[in-house]
Parts: C-alpha cells; structure tokens; sequence
C-alpha cells in the first residue's frame, strides 16, 4: 500500500530527482520501478547490506568507511553537514558553571558504550568532570553503574539536550566511544564549536581527526590508554586539531553537504541526457 500511494505521488510531481535517506526509504524507492527520473541514495550507516542501493542511479557515502566498501557504478563521498546552532540560545540542561568539563553526546544505547566511557573515567578519575547528554534505554544502568562506581561527583548524566552547541562551545573535550558509527554529528558539532575531539575509531573520526586523537581499537581498554595520554595535555590536544576546525568550517556545513550533493544531482542528470 505504501509503495503504491508513493508511486501515486511520484506520477504527480513528477520530480526530476527522487533521493532516499537510510536503507528503509532506499528500499522503497528502489520498488517503485522507472518514471524517467534519476535517483539517488545515502547511505549513513555500517548496514551488512546495501542491495537496495544497487538500483539506484547514484550513491552517496557520509564517511570513507563507507564509501571504500561500496561497488556501485556512481558512489559520491559528500560529509554529514549541519547549520550551527546559536550557542547563546537556551539549553535544556543548565550548562556547568566548572573551570573544565568532558562531554559525550548521543542515544544511550549499547552501540554507543558509554558503560566503557564511563568506566574508564572513573578509573583514571582526570581533574574535570564528565558529563553524558542524551536519552535512552540504558538510561538506569548507566545511572546504575555511576553510583556502584562512587563516581557520582564527576560523572553526571543530565538527559536530553535540545541545544548541545551551547555546551560544547564551553566544554575542554568531547568524548565519542561508540563501537561503530556512520559519521557522527557530534563530531561535527564539536568541531564546528572548536571542541577537540578524542574518539574511537570509527567512520568519521578516521576521516577527520589526527592518529594521536584515536584509540587503537573500539575496547575499554583502548579508549582508557587514549584518555589516559590526551587529557594531561588538553591545550596541547587543541592546537593539534586546529587543522580539523578549519577543515570542519569548510566542509561540513549545512551549505557545504547542499552544494555538493546538488553538484551530484546534475552530474547524474547529464550522464541520462547522454544515455
């Protein structure tokens, strides 16, 4: 029914490009057949399968993790973008009136591994305190593993935050320890505020950040080593990223990922007038 009703709406509009976001809207868009006008797909995440892209006239990767294991015939690299918030503008969570604070942003989900992010803080117990912004289903357990470690002074998980630009324009570090990503928004959120980063390695950070930024492996113990290294230099941790702010200013914007998936569009729109 659902393939049907969009079948109806593509013969109406009759749009020159009809572009999917994810595997699900990729797939639909691949079972409607043929109406004469180019499509397009992005792929955001590490799915074990993309067949549905295969039918598809164009590809677009967010990160070369992604990219590099794709074999379609027109696969684009264009980085996730986003319009910079208004750091000045209202948070959901009081920002933390502290000298220094680490922050961690995202879903509160298993592929994320704050219980490893957490657990390593409150091994090493660094000088500043860490705080986790988000919602989700390992909300308690989190809360949980805070208390049964007497972390509760230094690590604070305050919920949902509407507007984390705000905190990370005042934050010393942000902290992503996830165990796969597509390309992470919070990087590119931190980096647009010229928050250093230090991460996992994962699609994204492997594009953009410094070899002594990453751990060496997605473990506890490697995010511990990593944290253990780069929070005793946090100024030096700065300069050695001044390259990625820059960078992050220029391609991954909101206008940046528009003008370069618009250049696609066309780019797939001349190789149909020629066939």
């Amino acid at each position: 029914m659902l393939k049907l009703r969009l079948r109806q709406i593509i013969r109406k509009l009759s749009p020159d490009v009809l572009h999917a976001q994810g595997n699900k809207a990729a797939a639909l868009l691949s079972g409607t057949g043929r109406h004469g006008n180019i499509t397009v797909g992005t792929i955001h995440g590490t799915k074990t399968s993309h067949k549905d892209f295969c039918k598809l006239d164009g590809v677009i990767a967010v990160s070369t993790g992604i990219y590099q294991r794709l074999s379609h015939a027109n696969t684009k690299l264009i980085y996730n973008g986003v319009k910079p918030q208004n750091d000045g503008a209202r948070t959901t969570n009081a920002i933390p009136d502290v000298q220094a604070f680490a922050l961690a942003i995202g879903r509160l989900e298993p592929v994320k591994q704050f219980d490893n992010l957490i657990s390593a803080w409150a091994a090493l117990k660094p000088p500043l305190p860490l705080y986790i912004l988000g919602d989700g289903s390992r909300m308690d357990l989190l809360k949980a593993q805070v208390q049964r470690l007497g972390a509760e002074t230094f690590i604070k998980l305050p919920g949902y935050e509407d507007n984390p630009a705000a905190w990370l324009q005042q934050a010393s570090v942000c902290v992503i320890s996830s165990e796969r990503e597509g390309f992470p928004y919070a990087l590119v959120e931190a980096l647009l505020a010229r928050c250093p980063v230090l991460s996992t390695p994962v699609n994204g950070a492997l594009d953009l950040l410094p070899a002594e930024s990453l751990a060496d492996s997605t473990s506890l113990n490697a995010l511990q080593t990593l944290l253990s290294v780069q929070l005793a230099g946090l100024g030096g941790l700065k300069k050695s990223q001044e390259a990625c702010f820059g960078r992050a200013s220029r391609e991954l914007t909101l206008e940046a990922m528009a003008s370069r998936t618009e250049a696609f569009y066309y780019e797939l729109l001349g190789k149909k007038s020629v066939d």
